[in-house]
């Protein structure tokens, strides 16, 4: 349920357009986070990575539990994901900053998801409350 909840906690800042159209205020909060964004990223992207390499730990719940494994699975792609995106400058200067190479396709990566982070978003969204539910149906 956690990597549910932390999903959705990291889409709603993914997706700051969405919240603007529905609260008003929520821009003066949303000014209040952005210094903290990359930092946020920054831990969330590498508790996606944690999420797949869990996943992937507990291989054997595709016997068992095959819908909440993809699920599992799906949820931690798109908080690693999203998670690089919001954290791409602090991951640029403190894990890339000895690698050129590292570095170069970093920018491409960005470059390549950067228009599609609002969708991201609202897909994380969707999967962050089905993580939920699935966490609820099956455990």
């Amino acid at each position: 349920m956690i990597f549910g909840i932390t999903l959705i906690l990291l889409s709603i800042i993914a997706v700051p357009s969405l919240l603007l159209s529905k609260k008003p205020n929520a821009k003066e909060l949303l000014e209040k986070i952005e210094p903290y964004q990359g930092w946020i990223g920054l831990i969330f992207c590498f508790y996606g990575v944690w999420g797949i390499v869990f996943s992937i730990l507990n291989l054997g719940w595709i016997s068992t539990f095959p819908i909440w494994w993809g699920t599992l699975l799906a949820g931690n792609i798109i908080q690693a994901v999203l998670g690089f995106m919001l954290g791409f400058s602090l991951i640029n200067k403190y894990v890339l900053s000895k690698n050129e190479m590292a570095i170069e396709k970093a920018v491409i990566l960005r470059e390549k998801l950067a228009p599609k982070q609002g969708k991201l978003g609202l897909i994380g969204l969707c999967v962050g409350v089905w993580m939920i539910i699935a966490n609820i149906l099956f455990f």
